[in-house]
């Protein structure tokens, strides 16, 4: 009997730790690094300033902000999924959505109900900072709960899902800067466009492997809208206006010299970027220049969080 009931157990332990996988898998945990780096943007460039940190508000910060970003991820794969659009697509570890309920792993509805409970968590932590530092945070807020549950829907088919993440991005930093803070400066904006035009970059190539199946149900990706040849040439666009926004700051004063270090990703964008242009159009071969794009997004927004803390 003891025997039986310890198989039992582990057999309970293993589904457990399974379905722990699968929610993680369609949360797209690993992604919510760019949230994370936001935030530390934010709170580094305060720390720069003034030398102190709320504590208490920190931890909020991140609870809010990765709760939301959490329910983006569940409701989109929701829509996909609903749309038939992840049934067509070919699958990455980059793209494709994360096959959770095309495999049947989840019930549909248990997606959408999590991504509406994160979306609820996020807003309530997002209304305690509405009360406690006012109207910019409301319309932060206000902004980042229409564009999350409309996003899989209106807005990639507005052909707006590029802008949203860009604006997604620079707001976490300033919203960040301006719960500590209490202000919004130059410093915060400029700031807050670096990371939003990165986290945006990740977005657009990712989007060159769906874009048949996304085209076929009427999403408007930047790269459809402008066609795959086209769209090769304007990856350039985002790492040179991260690359200008970080030289502007540096040379008047408003970043640290330091914050120079955030150029030695270039080496990882011109391989993104020529892996690109010769294989945009085969999918198996664009999966590791997306992997590198992803990888010079991240570590230009971690270079650039520490050039606030790093003493020069």
């Amino acid at each position: 009997m003891d025997k039986i009931q310890t198989y039992e157990y582990n057999l309970e332990k293993m589904e457990s730790s399974l379905m722990i996988s699968v929610w993680l898998r369609v949360i797209r945990v690993r992604f919510l690094l760019a949230s994370i780096i936001a935030v530390s943007v934010g709170l580094a460039l305060h720390w720069s300033q003034n030398g102190s940190l709320d504590y208490f508000d920190v931890i909020l910060t991140f609870a809010g902000v990765l709760a939301l970003h959490a329910s983006v991820d569940l409701l989109n794969d929701y829509w996909d999924f609903k749309r038939c659009i992840d049934t067509k697509t070919t699958r990455t570890k980059m793209s494709g959505g994360t096959g959770v309920l095309p495999e049947g792993l989840l019930k549909p509805s248990s997606v959408y109900r999590t991504g509406v409970v994160f979306l609820i968590i996020g807003s309530l932590i997002g209304s305690y900072f509405v009360i406690t530092d006012g109207i910019l945070i409301a319309i932060i807020l206000g902004f980042a709960i229409l564009s999350i549950y409309f996003y899989s829907t209106k807005i990639v088919d507005s052909g707006l899902g590029e802008f949203f993440v860009a604006v997604k991005g620079s707001m976490i930093v300033m919203g960040t800067f301006f719960i500590q803070s209490g202000e919004v400066t130059v410093e915060s904006i400029l700031a807050g466009i670096v990371i939003g035009t990165l986290s945006s970059l990740v977005l657009f190539i990712a989007s060159f492997p769906d874009y048949d199946a996304d085209k076929s149900k009427g999403r408007k990706t930047l790269v459809i809208v402008v066609g795959k040849e086209k769209a090769i040439k304007l990856f350039w666009l985002f790492p040179l206006v991260s690359y200008v926004v970080i030289l502007i700051g540096v040379s008047v004063n408003l970043f640290p010299f330091l914050s120079l270090i955030s150029l030695l990703s270039f080496p990882l964008m011109i391989k993104s970027g020529l892996g690109l242009q010769k294989n945009y159009d085969a999918i198996d071969n664009l999966v590791p220049f997306m992997s590198s794009t992803l990888q010079f997004s991240r570590l230009t927004g971690i270079l650039f969080a520490l050039s606030f803390l790093i003493p020069f």
